[in-house]
Parts: C-alpha cells; sequence; structure tokens
C-alpha cells in the first residue's frame, strides 16, 4: 500500500505544478486564521481523496481543505490525515518549498507517512521503522537521523516562532536553517539537521507524516513537556498541537 500512496502523492504534486508554472492567476482566499489557500489546494485535496477512498473505502479521511464536526472525529481510531498543499506561502512566494503531505493513523500514532515536494521531485516515505529517500523514479535509498557535535536547527521560513529567540539562547553552538512546509522534518529524518523545535500554532495534518518520518529515521517527535506527540482524537480537544521538537 505504501507504494500506492506514494504514486496519489506523485499525482497530486503533477498537479500542483501544471499550475505553479502556469502564467494564469492563481485563485487565493484566506481561512479565519489569516492563513491562505487556493484552488490549487481544492485541486489536489480531490485527487488524493478520490484515490484513498478506492483503496481504502472503509478508512475515514481528515484533509486540512474540509470542516469536520470534531465529535464525530473524535471516535475514530484509524484514519488518514493529509495536507493536500503544505506551505501554500511558500507556493505562492514561487520559492519550490511545499509539499504533498499523507499519512495514516492509527490508534493514535502515525505508522506510514509519504511527504512529496514536487518541486525538487523528492519523495520521502516510510512505515513503522523504515523510511526511504527517493530523488529519482524508482531510486529508494533507506534514510537515517544523524547527531553532530555541532547541531542545526532547522526552523520555519514564513511562521517565526517568538519563543523560538529564548530557547535557543539557551545553547552553546548551533547552526540554524530556515525552511518551509514540513521538509523540516525531512531533513532530520535523513540527518541533514538534528532537531526542528516549535513553539508556535500547528495542527495535526501539518505534523503527522513528519513525525512518521522521523521516527522511522530512529529520531523522535516530543512535546516540550516530554509526551510523544500523539493524534489519538479521544484524548483530544481539537486538531490543534502543542509545542514539540523533532531531534535525532
Amino acid at each position: 500500500m505504501l507504494n500506492q500512496i506514494c504514486q496519489i502523492a506523485r499525482l497530486a504534486g503533477s498537479v500542483i505544478m501544471k499550475f505553479y508554472h502556469a502564467e494564469k492567476l492563481i485563485d487565493v482566499s484566506y481561512k479565519s486564521d489569516n492563513t491562505p489557500i487556493t484552488n490549487v489546494d481544492c485541486e489536489a485535496n480531490n485527487i488524493i481523496k478520490k484515490e484513498l477512498l478506492s483503496i481504502t473505502p472503509q478508512i475515514p479521511i481528515i484533509s486540512e481543505e474540509e470542516i469536520y464536526n470534531f465529535d464525530i472525529c473524535r471516535h475514530w481510531n484509524d484514519y488518514w490525515l493529509i495536507d493536500p498543499l503544505d506551505g501554500t506561502k511558500e507556493f505562492l512566494k514561487k520559492n519550490g518549498e511545499f509539499t504533498v503531505n499523507i499519512s495514516l493513523i492509527k490508534d493514535g500514532m502515525p505508522v506510514l507517512g509519504v511527504i512529496y515536494a514536487p518541486f525538487f521531485d523528492v519523495l520521502y516515505s516510510s512505515y513503522h521503522k523504515e523510511s526511504w529517500k527517493e530523488k529519482k523514479l524508482g531510486f529508494k535509498e533507506n534514510i537515517k537521523v544523524s547527531k553532530s557535535k555541532i547541531s542545526t536547527f532547522i526552523t520555519s521560513r514564513s511562521h517565526p516562532d517568538k519563543e523560538l529567540k529564548n530557547y535557543l539562547d539557551g545553547v552553546e553552538s548551533y547552526k540554524i536553517k530556515r525552511l518551509g512546509s514540513s521538509l523540516k522534518f525531512c531533513l532530520v529524518a535523513e540527518g541533514t539537521a538534528q532537531i526542528y523545535p516549535r513553539f508556535g500554532e500547528t495542527y495535526i495534518w501539518d505534523t503527522a507524516a513528519g513525525h512518521a518520518l522521523v521516527v522511522a529515521s530512529g529520531g523522535i517527535v516530543k512535546t516540550w513537556k516530554g509526551s510523544d506527540l500523539n493524534y489519538c482524537l479521544s484524548s483530544r480537544s481539537s486538531f490543534l498541537n502543542p509545542g514539540f521538537y523533532a531531534s535525532a
């Protein structure tokens, strides 16, 4: 099934790239939290939902691009969690740092994760304790987290955390890199970066695929209180995440 999910991510990515290179204007509106949504997000969402339903019609889907009754969702133990176009701001800026995110949640934890960066044509995938990076279609390599004497901190390009500066003040030696979308998780998973600290607001669809990838690569994703970042909806009051960090 992982291969099928990778194909779905690539399909959605190919549609996104058609809009990315098109000369016609993209329709942009804004959600209640002032984040942008475009017709491209919706096109990718429709493709992913249709394909997932054809593979696993019995598993419900939660997408960033739709509205749900949380009281109904909280009874789901297993569900698909998708962000059809993660990094819409980066897509609109034309910097290439956007992804397609698909993950499978079982009993509150992401067990399968796929992140596709269509601009760079790089696909990351994981299932349980194995993870891969595919730079060219058909050529996959296993990836693992990597520790370093001088850690590279990977932080958000478009969502600066107010508490991040205070956190970094307590770190002696480090390098810092800013990046959009869930690619931040990917760099931790492949060993290019060591820590992705996040204090600002995120939702479960922002993190699940990256979470699966980091853990499968030998890393951890924890809240600042020390517990695993969890996707069990019955123990939540909303789709919002607490602050967390992903690290080697």
